[in-house]
């Protein structure tokens, strides 16, 4: 079903509203029940106990605004699905993630949690013929799909370590989506990313630095678990495989590249990859000297390059489909090496 650009902005308006409205709410229901992150651990950059609960606020704002739309709209029994489909698991690892928020599981039990969520998510892709852009193989694309889903699940739940980065980018992503499924006429995760980009900067108005609020890993999994199946749904138009499969990878390249830098070079010390740190991209760009502020925002700088690029690509002559994601992943893996190179702790 078609969804006229006013529509679009009600969306995106309403879900920024509504959260930047919940998020001092649940600030002061945090403060009062102190369900706070104190600064009691080494790779903590806080200096005083910040409230978490943003990641309700979140939740509660994309799952309000969504069902109203469902309803006022008119939506079809098609459509009412696939949107359950994609909401009802990422409110179920949000919940998780909110009893770890206020009870500080081990990250064993929240690493398998995380998994087995984004495991049955993966199968439900599968088995509903949702996968953007399938291989041909059932096999190939459940590996694939499972990979995707609980890999940048994870990575944005990592990601979420200075102010107002994972929800900047997350909101800089679901902006590069939304124009990417308009193009294709996907119109429900058209919809779903206005939602989102709303949501998250209606978030950031209380979580940029110095933040107010934290979204904690109720808010992390949440949006990792949506913003992945959101994106491995996209049907992208290049014709060019590589460029293709790229696109997926270039709209989250800052996430993955801050696990993939903080894991590798954990490994290379003979640390545990679950072992919290202050090897993410954010510390490694303050202890070069930038401040909080200008870390997050080189950080957004980033986001908006690469899903810049992927929107090129989807654009671009055949001819220059390949060429434009070579470019894109190159850029990745100069950075990579770049922050790699930095000082890990």
């Amino acid at each position: 079903m078609d969804i006229s650009l006013e529509q679009y902005l009600a969306l995106f308006s309403a879900s920024m509203l509504a959260v930047g409205l919940l998020t001092p709410l649940m600030r002061l229901i945090a403060v009062r029940l102190n369900v706070v992150d104190s600064p009691d651990q080494s790779h903590k950059t806080h200096r005083t106990p910040i409230p978490y609960l943003g990641g309700v606020a979140i939740i509660l704002g994309v799952l309000g605004v969504t069902s109203f739309s469902l309803i006022e709209y008119s939506m079809s029994q098609a459509n009412i699905i696939l949107a359950l489909s994609l909401l009802l698991p990422a409110v179920a690892l949000g919940l998780i993630g909110l009893v770890d928020d206020i009870r500080n599981l081990s990250p064993w039990p929240r690493f398998v949690a995380q998994s087995v969520t984004g495991l049955l998510t993966a199968i439900l892709l599968i088995s509903t013929d949702t996968v953007g852009t399938p291989t041909g193989s059932k096999l190939v694309d459940a590996l694939i799909t499972i990979i995707w889903i609980v890999g940048v699940t994870n990575s944005i739940n990592f990601f979420d370590n200075l102010d107002g980065g994972a929800s900047g980018t997350v909101a800089l992503t679901s902006i590069a989506l939304l124009f990417l499924a308009l193009q294709e006429e996907q119109y429900l995760i058209a919809a779903m990313a206005a939602v989102l980009a709303g949501a998250t900067l209606g978030f950031l108005v209380w979580n940029k630095p110095p933040a107010r609020i934290y979204m904690g890993d109720a808010g992390a999994l949440f949006l990792g678990l949506l913003i992945a199946s959101l994106v491995v749904r996209l049907d992208t138009n290049p014709i060019n495989n590589f460029a293709t499969f790229s696109i997926p990878i270039l709209l989250l390249a800052v996430p993955i590249m801050d696990t993939s830098v903080a894991v590798l070079s954990r490994l290379q010390r003979g640390i545990s990859p679950f072992q919290g740190g202050k090897d993410h991209l954010s510390h490694r760009l303050i202890r070069s000297g930038l401040s909080k502020r200008l870390s997050v925002i080189s950080l957004w700088i980033m986001s908006a390059y690469f899903g810049s690029i992927a929107i090129v690509i989807s654009n671009a002559p055949f001819k220059f489909e390949g060429v434009i994601s070579s470019i894109g992943i190159f850029s990745w893996l100069i950075m990579f090496a770049l922050f790699i190179r930095m000082k890990s702790e």
